[in-house]
C-alpha cells in the first residue's frame, strides 16, 4: 500500500509540474490527502456521536430530547473543523501564501 502510494504522489508530482510549478503541485496534493484526512476523521467522529447518543437513548428514553440537542451541537461542532479544514486547503490552492 505504502509503494503504490508513494507511486501515486511522484506520479501526480510530475504530471502537474511545468516551469517552477512544482509547488504548486505540492501544493494540490497537500489540499486533497489533508481535505479527506478532515473528512474522514469528521465522518468517524459523526458517527461515533450518532451511535453513542443511540445508545444512550436505548437505555434511558426519557433523556432522548436532551441527548438529541447534545448532539445535533456535537455534530456542528466536527463539522465546523471539517469546513476549517476545507477553508485552508482552498486557501492553499488559490491565495497560495508560500509562492
Amino acid at each position: 500500500m505504502k509503494k503504490i502510494l508513494f507511486l501515486m504522489v511522484a506520479l501526480a508530482s510530475v504530471a502537474f509540474a511545468g516551469e517552477g510549478e512544482m509547488l504548486k503541485s505540492y501544493s494540490v496534493l497537500a489540499a486533497s490527502v489533508g481535505l479527506g484526512l478532515a473528512a474522514l476523521g469528521g465522518a468517524v467522529g459523526m458517527g461515533n456521536t450518532a451511535a453513542a447518543t443511540i445508545a444512550g437513548t436505548a437505555r434511558n428514553p426519557g433523556l432522548g430530547g436532551k441527548l438529541m440537542t447534545t448532539m445535533f451541537i456535537a455534530l456542528a461542532m466536527i463539522e465546523a473543523q471539517v469546513i476549517y479544514a476545507l477553508v485552508v486547503s482552498l486557501i492553499a490552492l488559490y491565495a497560495n501564501p508560500f509562492m
